[in-house]
């Protein structure tokens, strides 16, 4: 299982945790690039993910950049034909999450974006004595900030396996502006989400977790189970920085996240991991020699990395295949097109999954034979042939030669 730890040296914001999850993982990208298409309306604006400087430290931001007639046309009561734009602006928390779960991101994603926003919406709730139904957002009532939900929900369902952690917060001082006026810092409903979680004074000033923030730590972190959260041992795999929109003179306004793989209980796992895009979708109108040509040349399509065919019963119980394809992340848009191409499909599902390897070792033996030498947890070595390497001219010659070539690697150890 891996485990992700959160630096807040200068707070903690949805496009601040966006960023460094970016910056940390960037196979995540693809995912996160069709996510955004799906709930921000292409006349609003783009996302501009950049590499900055900050403090003189490297950093990654992720910002709405909203098109110049927006304001007008996104934020207008009147003379709009667009619903969801006014759905977004009238900020209430029912609308907000019909609207992320009439949409087309994968359930997961919905799931824990609704998650995050019901967060906000109890402490809102709680600080104006009104019922959850009766909230309206004011400072994240705008797409930006519905963004930030979302992409941070897709962010962590693609994560689903993973344990989290937080440093203490930095308290901020002085007021913040808010639709209520001038309030202490941090605000009220950031003050209510982050009960019970640990803070710092670092004598700076200014709001430095923002509501949309505290809600994301407070689905991940449980602030009373911290020192379980944290495994034994662990092996640091990445790091990322994502930037606020804020300068801090006296440190850089960024959030660090380390990844790392937590050790198995026995010690140092026999295992590695890393992450793949599974892709999959149905067909139920192709011959069969059109589906052996089409997996052919995805099986050989740069980024696959296996392919599975199943058959089974479909709508109208008609038969059908399923193509399920394990791709390289950062080549999972390449994957997508060629089955697109390859196959009558017009329409596919793809996630970002990790995947749990055993450490293996390649070598040849006296004849020419690729062995695969696998340890696996309890220390045990197998081996197997490479079964293109067998050249026997029948079934028995190539097990013979298979079985001997096998043999001859574990008696090496």
């Amino acid at each position: 299982m891996n485990h992700i730890h959160l630096d807040a040296v200068g707070g903690i914001a949805g496009d601040m945790f966006i960023a460094a999850m970016l910056d940390m993982i960037p196979h995540l990208r693809p995912t996160i690039d069709q996510d955004i298409k799906r709930i921000v309306p292409s006349d609003v604006g783009s996302v501009e993910i950049a590499k900055i400087r900050k403090n003189g430290m490297h950093a990654q931001t992720f910002n709405l950049v909203f098109n110049p007639d927006y304001e007008a046309h996104g934020k207008s009561d009147h003379g709009h034909d667009h619903e969801h734009d006014h759905r977004i602006g009238s900020g209430a928390y029912t609308d907000i999450v019909g609207y992320i779960r009439s949409s087309e991101l994968a359930p997961g994603t919905i799931e824990v974006a609704c998650a995050i926003l019901t967060i906000l919406a109890e402490a809102e709730a709680k600080t104006h004595a009104v019922d959850i139904k009766d909230v309206h957002f004011h400072e994240i009532a705008d797409w930006d900030s519905v963004l930030d939900v979302v992409i941070a929900g897709s962010i962590i369902a693609a994560l689903a396996d993973t344990r989290w952690s937080v440093s203490d917060l930095p308290r901020g001082g002085g007021l913040v502006k808010t639709q209520h006026g001038l309030l202490p810092v941090p605000a009220p409903a950031t003050a209510e989400i982050l009960s019970g979680f640990a803070w710092r004074d670092d004598g700076v000033s200014g709001e430095r977790v923002t509501p949309t923030g505290a809600a994301i730590l407070k689905y991940l972190i449980d602030p009373e189970n911290t020192d379980a959260a944290w495994p034994r041992s662990a092996r640091l795999l990445a790091s990322g920085v994502g930037a606020g929109t804020r300068t801090i003179t006296e440190l850089p306004n960024i959030l660090r996240a380390l990844q790392f793989s937590a050790a198995s209980e026995a010690g140092d796992a026999a295992y590695d991991q890393d992450h793949v895009t599974v892709i999959e979708f149905e067909i139920d109108d192709m011959t069969g020699e059109e589906i052996a040509t089409a997996s052919e040349i995805l099986r050989g399509c740069d980024g696959v990395i296996d392919l599975v065919l199943l058959t089974g019963q479909g709508k109208k119980n008609r038969a059908v295949t399923s193509f399920r394809l394990l791709a390289q992340p950062a080549l999972a848009d390449h994957v997508m097109d060629a089955c697109f191409a390859q196959t009558s499909t017009i329409g596919l599902r793809h996630q970002v999954s990790e995947r749990r390897i055993l450490r293996r070792v390649a070598g040849l033996d006296k004849s020419g034979v690729r062995v695969k030498h696998v340890t696996r947890p309890d220390g045990v070595t197998s081996c197997k042939a490479e079964h293109d390497d067998l050249t026997g001219k029948d079934l028995h010659s190539r097990r013979r030669q298979k079985y001997q070539a096998e043999l001859q690697a574990e008696q090496k150890g």
